[in-house]
């Protein structure tokens, strides 16, 4: 889920503009398996420089390109989590806001 002060930049026909052409230069492939030699298709684009409410508003950062990498949720999820993402007990997986759910595929009584 966007933070409060993002909701504005992904609700903008710029970034929607600025998403779709970036997924579509990367032939919608997750980046960083990709460079692993895996062709595993993306879902979440990842900026590289964490938006705050001083960037947000700055396209040099918020829809540049350069900073942007199209990952698949576990990409995703690990340069969020990093060595702790085996942390995660079974039964749960992140959705794609990246929250922390119960996973549908498993019996959660």
């Amino acid at each position: 889920m966007a933070k409060d002060f993002a909701r504005h930049l992904y609700a903008s026909k710029a970034w929607r503009e600025c998403r779709t052409s970036y997924i579509a230069s990367v032939y919608n492939l997750c980046e960083t398996c990709k460079k692993k030699g895996v062709v595993k298709p993306g879902k979440i684009l990842h900026h590289l420089v964490y938006l705050s409410p001083e960037n947000i508003d700055d396209p040099n950062v918020s829809l540049n390109h350069d900073l942007l990498r199209y990952d698949c949720q576990e990409c995703h999820t690990r340069e969020h989590l990093g060595d702790h993402l085996e942390a995660v007990r079974e039964g749960l997986m992140f959705d794609s806001n990246g929250d922390l759910v119960y996973s549908p595929l498993k019996n959660n009584d």
